[in-house]
């Protein structure tokens, strides 16, 4: 379960700054946008694990996160589940502090950014803790539960 919550990411990322330029990934150029990462969830979904992406959004959509929705069919074609929960909606919802992975009962990933959307402290800290798997866990089901798959997504 990969929880992402912020409007902005790593804003001088090459590809980033190329959308922003015009640049359109087209889905029937598969090996135009296909990479290393895409791999990994092919691979690991074709072993029967699940793999789910919730992005908690502020609406109207950053261009920042309208660039993630432009290139989100990626991440769907390679196997990942992806929904979308506009904050509106997430209003009674305690959402973890911090973006991550739950990888298993007490396996998370921690994701450190500055306010600015950069990597800052550890970038990713990996924490063996069976509680804090469990709450990040109970608040990813609660806004998965309320989340809108990609396929039916239209942001505003």
């Amino acid at each position: 379960m990969h929880l992402e919550m912020r409007d902005s990411y790593m804003r001088d990322d090459p590809e980033f700054i190329r959308w922003q330029e015009g640049h359109r990934y087209d889905p029937a150029d598969r090996e135009s946008w296909w990479r290393s990462w895409l791999d990994v969830v092919a691979e690991t979904t074709a072993r029967g694990v699940v793999m789910r992406r919730l992005r908690v959004v502020s609406e109207p959509l950053s261009d920042y996160v309208r660039y993630e929705y432009d290139g989100t069919f990626t991440n769907v074609a390679a196997g990942e589940e992806v929904r979308w929960l506009p904050r509106s909606r997430a209003r009674d919802l305690l959402l973890p502090a911090l973006d991550g992975w739950v990888m298993d009962e007490e396996t998370v990933i921690l994701h450190h950014f500055s306010g600015e959307g950069q990597w800052t402290g550890p970038r990713m800290e990996v924490v063996h803790d069976p509680a804090l798997a469990a709450q990040y866990v109970s608040a990813y089901e609660a806004a998965w539960e309320r989340a809108i798959p990609h396929a039916e997504y239209r942001p505003t």
